[in-house]
């Protein structure tokens, strides 16, 4: 346990510190923006390039592993917009939210920092691997959900086709595709733009973290509704769960690439969430279930390393 404790106080540590910094005014909220844009825009990006460019096309295109994480994205995805309007008759648009609470992993802000601590650098391959099916696969589908929900008038393939195109907008999507073609072609990078590289890539994870941590602040936790507790807890024990279930299903996927898999997917839900919510008049609801999500995470990522390492899928806590 103390080996565990010795990888999530480190990461749980840098996310206190941006909320101290933040709640006493020694870094202003209103620039958490810059950061939370230069690592999506910028230093996530390129580790996901440098991740994909330096495999094989074939070790890229890990069907099993996309398959695994795909289904159990679109499996929780299904059990939100079931719990949503069958339980609690809620709209297609909002019942797109709770779907999107349990199945979008803070996969890059989370995860992969705690990821790249229990399983090394095989962590910014099951990142890239994950964000390719996260950013062009689910995400556009739950949008695509919200828009069609509020907007009935509107066919629903329509709706997604134009949640599709937007992604050629994303520096994200774009590093992807640039990768798959240095993968494809085994093209390289010259030595003094690869070190640079190397050093955004590195950048993304402590930033992430301070990012995260001052983003809570004056986050709403009153009136929190039973919608709260059941979106946390899909996600972060049901989704990680049915990604274990998929891997089952679709594998046999390498063991520390399976473990990151699991640790990517025991991550609260995004960090932007509540900007998703503020489209439906919910962002009150989102940042209330990404505060308790962010805060039980302490306690359920602990937990997923220790099954990890207690399993022997991670031979060692590294």
């Amino acid at each position: 346990m103390l080996e565990i404790l010795a990888i999530t106080t480190p990461i749980f540590t840098l996310i206190g510190m941006g909320y101290l910094a933040v709640r006493l005014n020694i870094y202003p909220k209103a620039h958490l923006s810059a950061l939370g844009a230069f690592v999506i825009r910028i230093a996530l990006p390129v580790l996901v390039f440098k991740s994909i460019s330096q495999r094989s096309f074939a070790e890229v295109m890990n069907f099993p592993y996309l398959g695994a994480y795909l289904f159990g994205s679109l499996l929780m995805l299904g059990v939100g917009l079931a719990w949503a309007k069958l339980v609690r008759g809620q709209d297609l648009d909002q019942a797109s939210l709770i779907g999107m609470g349990m199945c979008s992993a803070n996969s890059a802000y989370v995860g992969y920092p705690i990821a790249v601590q229990v399983i090394g650098p095989t962590a910014s391959m099951a990142l890239a691997l994950s964000m390719i099916v996260e950013n062009m696969l689910v995400l556009p589908l739950c949008l695509a959900l919200g828009e069609s929900g509020g907007a009935r008038h509107e066919p629903f393939w329509r709706v997604f086709g134009r949640a599709i195109l937007g992604l050629r907008k994303s520096s994200l999507v774009v590093a992807i595709f640039a990768a798959f073609l240095f993968s494809l072609f085994q093209l390289g990078l010259p030595a003094q733009v690869n070190k640079a590289v190397d050093m955004l890539a590195g950048a993304s994870a402590p930033v992430a973290l301070f990012f995260i941590g001052g983003s809570l602040v004056g986050l709403p936790l009153k009136d929190v509704l039973l919608d709260v507790g059941v979106v946390s807890f899909a996600k972060l024990v049901l989704h990680p769960l049915a990604v274990l279930g998929g891997l089952w299903l679709f594998g046999p996927v390498d063991p520390l690439l399976a473990a990151g898999a699991i640790l990517l997917a025991s991550a609260p839900m995004l960090s932007i969430y509540p900007i998703f919510g503020q489209r439906h008049g919910k962002e009150g609801f989102c940042a209330a279930t990404l505060l308790v999500a962010t805060v039980a995470a302490f306690v359920t990522i602990a937990t997923v390393i220790w099954l990890l390492h207690a399993s022997g899928m991670v031979a060692a806590v590294r």
